[in-house]
């Protein structure tokens, strides 16, 4: 179902907040023909008592918390219950007449709020199926992201019809990198079409950059001439899984005609919302996501580059295989041109609208170390400073800067952990890794000993209060991601 064809009724349920979560709604399912349902909406709204809610009520089914029936057994460690939760998490099919587009092959989903996949957060997901022995699951959910690619042109942000403006970060590639492992680079033939449609997606537009116009769709033409990436999404509407909420930043925003993009953009990058997007580094009435060429992206995308490159090795393509090591190479050229900022020794986005390098500092400065792309000196001042700067009593902290934002400090956030954990594993800091395994491991630990649950996000402060969620909603309990990179970082021996 597009849900956007409930027009007036999707824009009152939501403006009236007839559901405490905005999201609750546009995952609702149907029971009769949308042209049906909308029909005696409108002959019913003006009557007098009519309740919206109960109308909702009698026309959709409402969906119940994926985990409503399930409870932590006291007596698991924590091993076993995140073991016995993948079962608990998986899905198999869709719901006919909903937003969720069906998927050929089992899934895992977060939890919580979320019953559908997402994709950057799967990947992390796989690092702890692979620790639990579930390759299985591991192939299936890679071969559905295949399918995405191949129907849809493109992996959405998550498998719900109102997602498909956008993606996430692009992971794919490191996802067949954990197939690669266990059946080797033969299984990059196999791949090797859906690699370069997922290439195609994020590099189109690039053809139409000019002096005059600078940036199209998720590419961006740089002072220099170089060609790098940025978030993007089609659509500069309110969102439907948050539609109040973007109105009421619309009403407190200024001269921001892009606002609505620049809103889904940063939910393209997995960071919705963080004081990374903001101009003034505060307030999200200044977003301007799409301005930013932000260094994970890029990051990806050499990866996603130099695999396509080892795949045409494979298949004996090697004037294809050397034009793609060359793409990687002016992509780590420019990384390390616009990224790197020689003031504060780090990674840094790059204001694309400024031509500087953007101010915010976060967790994000790790990519080139998580790719391989950096030297050792400057992935020894990025370790530095994040030791110095980020390193908390419960784990890394996303941003320096202290916001009611959840991918804002005191917030910490599993994938994060992840990539500096491995950062500086690649650059021999054990002592760091060691660190950052212990104090995020004791968070998660922490927390589940008190309320059975691992979490979405945890607040990394030494008070490790999880119960505010920051953001849009709740703290969320499952957790995909979490589960993932805990069992990871308790296999992994550093």
């Amino acid at each position: 179902m597009n849900i956007l064809s409930l027009g007036d009724l999707l824009v009152d349920v939501q403006m009236q907040h007839v559901f405490a979560d905005q999201k609750t709604f546009v995952d609702c399912i149907p029971m009769f023909p949308v042209e049906e349902i909308l029909d005696k909406y409108h002959a019913a709204k003006s009557s007098a008592g009519f309740d919206l809610r109960h109308f909702v009520s009698e026309n959709f089914e409402i969906p119940k918390p994926l985990n409503e029936n399930y409870s932590t057994d006291a007596s698991q460690s924590i091993m076993e219950h995140i073991n016995e939760l993948w079962d608990v998490l998986t899905r198999t099919s869709c719901e006919e007449y909903s937003t969720l587009m069906p998927l050929p092959y089992p899934f895992v989903v977060p939890g919580g709020r979320f019953g559908e996949i997402y994709y950057w957060d799967s990947y992390f997901t796989m690092l702890g199926l692979r620790a639990s022995g579930r390759m299985e699951l591991v192939q299936d959910m890679v071969d559905n992201f295949t399918y995405l690619i191949k129907t849809t042109g493109h992996i959405p942000n998550g498998n719900r019809s109102y997602f498909t403006s956008r993606s996430q970060p692009p992971f794919y590639a490191y996802m067949i990198d954990l197939l690669m492992e266990e059946k080797g680079d033969g299984i990059l033939k196999k791949y090797l079409p859906a690699l370069l449609k997922e290439y195609a997606y994020w590099m189109n537009g690039s053809d139409e950059l000019s002096d005059v116009q600078t940036a199209v769709k998720h590419t961006a033409l740089m002072p220099g001439g170089e060609i790098m990436n940025r978030y993007w999404d089609e659509e500069n509407t309110p969102r439907p899984e948050g539609y109040a909420i973007d109105m009421r930043i619309q009403k407190a925003a200024k001269n921001n005609p892009e606002l609505f993009r620049n809103i889904r953009a940063a939910c393209e990058s997995g960071w919705d919302f963080s004081s990374r997007w903001f101009a003034d580094g505060m307030n999200i009435e200044t977003i301007c996501t799409t301005e930013i060429v932000p260094v994970d992206l890029n990051c990806l995308l050499w990866h996603l580059e130099t695999t396509i490159a080892k795949a045409f090795a494979v298949n004996g393509e090697h004037q294809k295989q050397e034009a793609f090591e060359h793409k990687a190479l002016l992509r780590k050229n420019a990384i390390e041109k616009y990224c790197w900022c020689t003031t504060d020794n780090i990674y840094k986005d790059y204001n694309h609208a400024l031509k500087q390098p953007a101010n915010s500092i976060h967790l994000a400065m790790a990519f080139p170390l998580f790719a391989g792309i950096a030297d050792n000196t400057k992935a020894g001042n990025v370790l530095q400073f994040i030791e110095s700067n980020m390193l908390a009593a419960g784990g890394l902290s996303t941003t320096t800067t202290v916001t009611k934002q959840q991918w804002d400090s005191p917030k910490g956030w599993a994938p994060l952990q992840w990539i500096v954990y491995t950062s500086a594993v690649n650059y021999g800091n054990g002592a760091l890794a060691k660190a950052i395994s212990k104090n995020w491991c004791g968070t998660v630990e922490k927390e589940f000993a008190a309320s059975g649950k691992l979490l979405e996000k945890y607040n990394v402060a030494a008070d490790n209060n999880n119960k505010e969620g920051g953001g849009e909603y709740a703290n969320q309990d499952g957790f995909g991601w979490t589960n993932g990179v805990y069992l990871a970082m308790k296999n992994d021996d550093v």
